[in-house]
């Protein structure tokens, strides 16, 4: 008998139908003889409509109150699996965030789990239920209820394995795994059978949306075992597991892509000690994340900085540092929103030398003009217009040979 925690998304609670039908999918695990913990997000769609209702109120509304309001999209979800659960003949028990409770930090919208308690869910569990939880949601020490931000639900659901000790941790989505590039622009696209967090992790960070980058870092640091899914079908999908030597014979495992890309350069900006920090000090302050980083230098002890940031963030990063650079002495700020961001990634890329100057022949061979670069140890990413984002996939997945059965 496992332990098992099963995360459905919101496209897989869709409708009291899609709701259903997920019930009857967790009564025959439970009819198998596992014991499972399941976490829900909002139905599709929910989200998108509190965060319109939102914005009819405040052009940019208040973080607490944005939370209450975004919290209570997972607690329709929740109750309604747990009646669907009832009908069948079966026993489940909803909680919500602050009922287990999922310790958060402060940080309204973009809160970061800190501790769950697992006396009620295992308590639950004891007596023979299923236990439901609200993914997304927690609740910071003055008892104020938080969210975890944009794919949250995932980061929820490995938090609860990892705090259970459960065997495997099973994420249901809208596709049967993870791919060597979305399908959606790239019909050559393969399932991956196996791929190691570190790759997942880049992959989420670098667009990929099948999984949030905070789930996958819980799982890696408390090696938890997941597995990608697919709600509409049986067939096993993508298992993500701690590295193995196998992995390192491929080269590229995957090409990832990001719209959601801005790029802000700061010009003539002083060239000396303390300026970085005097530029990038605000925007951590305002929880925007900075991705790459280019520094340029001029003659006369001038530099210009430029970097990005996610675009949803751009017009609040902007606001702030076109004020740090009067304080400064910079020159001006540009901005630029029309970018993407292509990336490739593979262990084996460790043991491989070349690999970024390929990808560079390749985008240049297709016209694609490269604006920024980035490296780490497994992966290349590339900052170019956003128009020729397609482009650039389909030709990176051909060119490292992603489109062939291994």
């Amino acid at each position: 008998m496992a332990l098992v925690v099963q995360k459905f998304g919101g496209t897989s609670v869709a409708n009291c139908n899609r709701i259903k039908r997920v019930a009857d999918r967790v009564i025959r695990r439970k009819k198998q003889g596992d014991d499972v913990v399941v976490v829900l997000s909002a139905m599709a769609g929910q989200t998108n409509y509190l965060i319109s209702l939102a914005l009819e109120m405040q052009n940019q509304p208040d973080k607490r109150e944005m939370d209450v309001l975004l919290a209570t999209g997972e607690q329709v979800t929740i109750s309604l699996f747990s009646m669907a659960v009832k009908a069948r003949g079966f026993d489940a028990e909803s909680f919500l965030g602050y009922q287990i409770p999922i310790e958060t930090d402060t940080a309204h919208t973009k809160a970061r789990i800190k501790n769950i308690p697992t006396d009620k869910l295992k308590r639950a569990i004891d007596q023979g239920k299923i236990p439901v939880v609200a993914g997304f949601q927690g609740v910071d020490d003055m008892g104020d209820i938080t969210t975890l931000g944009r794919g949250g639900s995932d980061t929820t659901a490995v938090a609860v394995a990892v705090a259970l000790n459960a065997d495997v941790c099973e994420i249901y989505t809208d596709v049967d795994g993870v791919y060597t590039t979305d399908p959606n622009i790239c019909p050559a696209a393969r399932k991956i059978d196996k791929i190691s967090y570190e790759e997942m992790l880049e992959m989420a960070s670098l667009g990929a949306k099948v999984l949030e980058i905070r789930s996958v870092e819980f799982a890696m640091r408390y090696n938890m075992p997941l597995h990608v899914r697919s709600s509409f079908t049986e067939k096993p999908g993508t298992m993500v597991v701690k590295e193995d030597e196998s992995m390192e014979d491929v080269l590229v495992s995957a090409v990832t892509y990001s719209r959601d890309e801005a790029r802000i350069t700061v010009k003539k900006v002083p060239d000396k000690p303390g300026i970085a920090a005097s530029l990038f000090n605000p925007i951590s302050e305002a929880n925007i994340v900075v991705d790459m980083i280019i520094q340029n230098t001029r003659e006369g002890n001038l530099t210009d900085m430029t970097f990005t940031v996610p675009k949803g963030d751009y017009e609040q990063a902007m606001d702030i540092v076109q004020k740090t650079a009067k304080e400064i002495g910079a020159e001006s700020v540009a901005g630029d929103k029309g970018i993407s961001k292509v990336s490739i990634v593979g262990v084996g890329m460790r043991n491989h030398a070349g690999v970024a100057s390929k990808m560079f022949d390749i985008l240049a061979k297709h016209g694609v003009n490269i604006l920024m670069i980035s490296t780490s140890e497994i992966k290349v990413s590339c900052i170019i217009d956003e128009k020729f984002t397609e482009l650039a996939v389909r030709a990176l997945h051909e060119g490292f040979g992603l489109d062939k059965e291994k």
